[in-house]
Order: C-alpha cells, then structure tokens, then sequence
C-alpha cells in the first residue's frame, strides 16, 4: 500500500516507523521544507526523536500532493488545533473513493468542541471511511521498537481488520474497537488528567496525590464519555486506563512535564514557549471544560484545572479546594 503520513512530528515519525517495518510505502509529509530535506538526508528527525535512526525507505516530503495523492491510508498525526487546516490542504488530492482517512492526533478542537473524526468527515464528506488509532504509545519508545500495545477504532469492520494489519508487527500490537466516541475522548482528556498528576508533583505532593488523580481522572473521563455517547467499557482499556497511566506517570509526557513546571510556579504561556512540542492538555482543557458545562457533567478536576491554567488560580489552591468538597459516594 501507499500511504501518507501527515506530520513530521515525533508521532508521525513513529508511526511511519512501524509502517515501512511493515514493508509499505511510507510518504512522511513534513510543513516545513528544511525539516523533510534533512531527515530525508541524515534518515533521523534530530528536531523531535534526536539519537534514533529511521527506516530509511521512508520518503520525507515538502510536497502535500505527492504525499497524498494515489494513497491507499491517509494518517493525520498533527496537532488537534491544526488538523483541520491540513485536511483542507489534503482534501483536492484524496481522490480514491476506498481511501481511509485515520486521525493519530488526540484532542477535541476547541471552537467546534468537535473530535477529530468529526473533524475529518466534515472537511472530507466524500470518504466514509475514518478510523482513529491512540493508547499508551510514547513516540520516543515506539521509534525504538518498545513492545507497545494501541487501539484502532472505527464503526466499519473491515476498516478495522485493514488497519490492524497494517500496523501490527512483534513490537507494535493493535487491537480492535468499534467505540470511535470512547477511543477518541480516552486519547484526548487523559491529557487533562496528565497535567494535573504534573502539577500536584511540582507542588512536591507524592504517590498518594497521583494516585488520587488518576483514578478520580477517569470517573470524569468516563462520566463525559459516557454522556457524548461512548461505551463506558472503552475507558478500562488502552485509551482509557492504559493511556492515563503512561501520561500521568512518565517524563515522556509532555503534559506531564508541563505540569511539574506549573505546580513549580512557572507561568503557564513561558510553559507552551518553553518547547517546540505542542502541550495538547492546556488546549484540551479547555475544550472539555465547555462540554462539562454545556453537558452539566460533574468534572472538579478539569473544572479546577481549567482555573489554573487559564484563570491564574493558585495551584495549591486547587488542590485545596478539590479536597475540600462535601463528602460523596464513590461509584453511582
């Protein structure tokens, strides 16, 4: 098969990795035209997987219509906030109708609250084929062949089976899942909770406090997916649980680490400046924070987080006010 990978981040590098060990055609399409003409040269993407070669039959493009044009996959692995600009850039050149369009990106786009697939059938009403592929998957530990387990998601069967062949090998394992509601927000609000475990290690809290987060992070995970529709089965899978715990405690995680520096007392703008990496979390917070709103859906944790991040609250406080909420019931 041909198939396009759009965006020459640490993601998509990844991921285009594990498709040429699968022996297709790999065509990495990268927005800036210095950054694809050096990897093609030195077959290593120093700006984002430094030290780690590349399988060299993968081609780094410039170009968004060779790239595209005659693919058989599609796999968007850009930030959330810019996928739709480069499906509208893609769109002119996916002209097979059989074409599967998969999103790699987790987060929810902050002014349509809309998931990427969602997204992607707007911009691309033609293709009826979409898919999503998230789970605990560091890039910088994928790209060295780490045993690592993911999940694809689509409502079309065959869809599925078309991918999990594709991607799977003896280091990178799919798995199956028709909930494309569940994977995505899974993929895309563990972010959130990510942050937060950050925070509460910069204010020097400990396993308790992560602990607490995480598990408290999935109830609201679930309580918002469950509203939007999703399966609450999905969340005890990869994109739920197994996504979490590979965010909330790994210095892999961008958000994580974001986090440690706002509980540390670094403004949360120095933060986004301080890395060339997009932190999906604080934009994804956002976006969950309108829909627990607009969806009345219990969620202190992203209600406090979304004061943090963009309100100026103390973090301390946060966590002081979180603590101090009327008793509840664990599980309805």
């Amino acid at each position: 098969m041909k198939i396009a990978v759009l965006g020459a981040g640490s993601w998509g590098t990844a991921l285009s990795n594990v498709i040429s060990d699968n022996n297709h055609r790999v065509f990495l399409w990268a927005r800036r035209k210095e950054l694809a003409e050096e990897i093609n040269q030195i077959k290593e993407n120093r700006e984002y997987l430094p030290g780690v070669k590349i399988n060299p039959s993968i081609f780094v493009t410039h170009d968004m219509e060779y790239a595209v044009k005659d693919s058989d996959i599609i796999i968007l692995a850009t930030p959330s906030q810019a996928l739709r600009f480069i499906v509208k850039d893609a769109k002119k050149y996916i002209l097979k109708k059989d074409a599967i369009i998969v999103s790699a990106s987790k987060g929810i786009e902050n002014d349509s609250l809309l998931r990427m697939s969602e997204v992607i059938k707007e911009e691309v009403p033609h293709i009826s084929q979409i898919a999503v592929i998230s789970g605990p998957s560091h890039a910088e530990e994928v790209v060295r062949r780490f045993p690592t387990a993911v999940v694809v998601a689509s409502k079309d069967k065959k869809v599925l089976k078309i991918l999990q062949d594709v991607f799977i090998n003896n280091y990178f394992r799919v798995y199956r899942n028709s909930d494309i509601i569940g994977v995505e927000l899974g993929g895309a609000l563990k972010n959130v909770i990510a942050i937060c475990s950050g925070v509460s290690e910069g204010l020097g809290y400990g396993d308790n406090t992560r602990a607490a987060l995480i598990t408290r992070g999935i109830i609201e995970i679930m309580r918002l997916g469950k509203k939007l529709g999703a399966k609450s089965s999905t969340f005890s899978g990869l994109s739920g649980v197994g996504d979490v715990i590979v965010t909330c405690n790994s210095m892999h995680s961008r958000n994580r680490r974001a986090g440690i520096d706002i509980g540390k007392g670094k403004e949360v703008e120095d933060v986004i400046k301080s890395t060339n990496m997009v932190i999906e979390g604080i934009y994804t917070t956002k976006a969950a924070k309108r829909l627990s709103d607009l969806y009345e859906v219990e969620m202190p944790i992203t209600q406090e987080a979304y004061k943090v991040l963009f309100e100026g609250k103390d973090p301390k406080k946060a966590v002081e006010d979180l603590m101090s909420r009327s008793g509840k019931i664990e599980i309805y």
